[in-house]
């Protein structure tokens, strides 16, 4: 009777963090649903503001850059210190983003647009996945697969509701997502009072401490995260040119509507949300190492075949590339922070803050080499870059070693 007694207050704090790792995952699918406006709405810019590719590269360019450069630092930061509520100062900035997104008369104001809207990237993305394993209650693949579920639902279903409100409406229709942000920054400020309280709690009983793992040198470190950082370019480089282009790459070579190209995309994206949840628990399930290997290289020989297909082994196609490829980056995260233990926000913000940086600079290349050549041949040419997944097998066997 007593162990009963005892077990139920052990069993509320379990519901309370995992409620806590709900809460943050849908604070992960409202920015992101926020930020996936921005390529949604290409096609309807590029029309009203006769952009060509490489002013579409450019756009993503300065959202990824500033998405990228001031992750590591804000990492690094709250590293040191945690700040409970910078995940509602993200939000509120990516709803300033979306404001002037959606008011923008010119170019140079779509610019600024986008870059305040990846500084509320930057700021939101480290501490957010701190807070996942914080709350992962020790399996931390599933946990950040959890929390990266959520941005990448936002991501898949911001175009849906991008082509139902904003493509047949107009540009000025972006506000009422607006609404959206809103709900998010009351549901993070919640999250924000949570950890706060954790953080006191912990101050008063510090009794916790990460794992530190001491067998491998500095330079068996900086290797491993030099392989984990090109991984991370050839996911990123190849995941730009189907986020950014593959509308147009299906507009152009299948003659379909804006509407139909978006639900392509839809169902790609939805693709790459159903593998980064099978991603983290066959990362705890089975090793990090070897989902990370399967998820880079595994996919090469799709993406190879994909510029080639017609539209309907196009879409089946991008569906298994989505899945695979997805799978990769929470064992990435985590194989990253176990490197680098005690270093959580500045691992999170240098890979997250990597991963659009290379998002950034694909899209911008990418969009030049399309204006110079066709999209067709851009496709045809990321196709290859899965295959830098073969370096992998530099990576250590960390896991198998904490278990002896």
């Amino acid at each position: 009777m007593e162990s009963i007694i005892n077990q139920e207050p052990k069993q509320a704090v379990q519901r309370t963090i995992f409620g806590v790792l709900i809460a943050i995952s849908l604070g992960h699918f409202i920015n992101d649903l926020l930020q996936s406006i921005i390529p949604s709405v290409y096609p309807l810019l590029k029309k009203n503001f006769h952009l060509n590719y490489t002013q579409i590269g450019l756009i993503t360019f300065t959202f990824q850059i500033t998405a990228s450069l001031l992750q590591p630092i804000v990492g690094t930061v709250t590293d040191r210190k945690s700040r409970p509520y910078s995940l509602v100062a993200g939000m509120i900035l990516t709803l300033t983003g979306v404001v002037i997104l959606s008011l923008a008369p010119n170019f140079i104001a779509l610019l600024c647009a986008v870059a305040v809207m990846g500084m509320g990237s930057s700021i939101f993305h480290p501490e957010s996945s701190r807070l996942a394993r914080v709350a992962s209650g020790g399996k931390k693949g599933l946990a950040q697969s959890i929390f990266q579920l959520g941005g990448n639902a936002g991501s898949a279903i911001g175009p849906l509701l991008v082509a139902l409100i904003v493509v047949s409406n107009g540009q000025h229709y972006i506000l009422w997502f607006t609404l959206v942000a809103l709900l998010g920054i009351i549901l993070l400020s919640k999250v924000g009072q949570w950890y706060q309280g954790h953080l006191n709690m912990r101050a008063a009983n510090p009794l916790h401490k990460d794992e530190v793992y001491t067998h491998l040198s500095k330079a068996k470190v900086t290797i491993s995260l030099i392989v984990l950082l090109l991984l991370i370019f050839s996911k990123f480089f190849y995941l730009a040119s189907m986020t950014n282009y593959f509308t147009f790459f299906l507009i152009g070579k299948f003659h379909i509507s804006i509407q139909q190209s978006q639900l392509y995309l839809f169902v790609f994206l939805a693709s790459v949300a159903a593998g980064t949840l099978i991603g983290g628990f066959l990362g705890d399930k089975f090793g990090r190492k070897y989902v990370i290997w399967f998820s880079i290289l595994g996919v090469a020989p799709f993406s190879l075949m994909l510029p080639y297909a017609d539209l309907q082994w196009t879409i089946v196609l991008s569906v298994i590339i989505g899945i695979i490829l997805s799978s990769a980056f929470s064992a990435i995260v985590v194989y990253g922070q176990e490197l680098l233990p005690g270093k959580v926000g500045m691992v999170s913000g240098l890979f997250f803050g990597l991963a659009f940086g290379m998002g950034g600079l694909g899209s911008a290349f990418l969009g030049w080499l399309a204006d110079h050549t066709s999209i067709t041949y851009v496709f045809s040419v990321c196709a290859f870059l899965p295959l830098i997944g073969i370096i992998t097998w530099l990576l250590p066997d960390i896991e198998g070693r904490k278990k002896k």
